[in-house]
């Protein structure tokens, strides 16, 4: 028997023995201590500090040692090359996914691509330049844009014109690269001009660009427009990445009124193999918030793709 299959056959116990979870096996596939989720969950930096502590590789090589395959760090963009390095090579020894990143010009670029105004068209473009050699740097595939705030002096099909403009511009630039946009409607300010799956959906339609695509925010759609599972199935072609938080809260699974245990079921029954962002926070403190969490992910991912 070769090598490779011997290590996948064998028990998960027995591999271990004195090891610990973050270790080779003569230098091929990384060994976690627990199995990995049949979806792809991403948590981000300071889920589990009270484990890991705060040195931010430590925390990836617990989130691997758990289960996990990818990573979510929204604001990778702003860390220092060094750091993004670092993350960039531990990722690849852990075999973990880089999922989103936000594309983020700053406070005034927010509320800016509704407007039509070439200031924050400009800005929005040269921070989707910056992004792609970030994405580059991490091997990153996924970035988040948030168009920004209702703009009340002009109409909304004006409004929509401008932003449907300034995504073909950002797609012009990550096509090429095989990056993906992915908007994310969002709840929370009724300020923002994206809101909806089905508005998402017509934008990503008249953008016309695999570079955009919809990031289907469980919470943020609770809250907005419910009907959770029919209306990703509505939009399912165009959605490209997943994010999960209950509600209300926006804490782990089973803190809140959705029923991620169907949620799951729908994703694995599609054969979604893209990331599941755990966008939210821990619902209790310490360790043992932290293992509640991870047991919470457990109770939930019971179907396989």
């Amino acid at each position: 028997m070769k090598r490779r299959k011997f290590i996948r056959n064998v028990s998960l116990g027995s591999i271990i023995g004195g090891l610990t979870g973050f270790d080779l096996i003569a230098g091929e596939s990384f060994v976690r201590k627990a199995d990995r989720f049949n979806l792809d969950y991403a948590p981000h930096f300071g889920m589990f500090q009270n484990h890991a502590g705060k040195d931010l590789v430590s925390q990836l090589d617990f989130m691997a040692d758990q289960g996990f395959r990818s990573l979510e760090d929204n604001g990778m963009l702003g860390r220092p090359v060094e750091e993004q390095e670092r993350i960039a090579k531990a990722l690849e020894r852990l075999q973990m996914t880089m999922g989103v990143f936000v594309v983020d010009g700053g406070d005034n670029w927010k509320i800016s691509l509704t407007t039509g105004k070439e200031e924050f068209l400009e800005n929005f473009i040269n921070t989707c330049k910056k992004s792609v050699e970030v994405a580059k740097r991490v091997n990153a595939k996924w970035m988040t844009v948030v168009p920004g705030f209702y703009e009340r002096n002009l109409p909304l099909g004006i409004q929509t014109g401008n932003v449907i403009e300034a995504l073909k511009r950002g797609a012009e630039i990550l096509e090429p690269h095989g990056l993906t946009m992915v908007l994310e409607p969002l709840s929370d300010t009724p300020e923002l001009f994206l809101r909806n799956s089905d508005q998402s959906y017509a934008i990503c339609k008249a953008v016309g660009s695999p570079a955009c695509k919809i990031l289907y925010d469980a919470y943020h759609m609770q809250r907005n427009e419910g009907n959770l599972i029919p209306n990703m199935e509505k939009c399912w072609d165009e959605i490209a990445y997943i994010q999960v938080g209950d509600n209300p809260g926006r804490k782990e699974p089973g803190t809140g009124e959705i029923n991620y245990k169907n949620v799951f079921k729908f994703l694995a029954e599609k054969g979604f193999e893209g990331i599941v962002g755990m966008e939210h926070g821990n619902a209790s403190s310490g360790i043992e918030g932290e293992k509640a969490l991870i047991k919470a992910y457990r109770e939930v991912d019971q179907f396989k793709i």
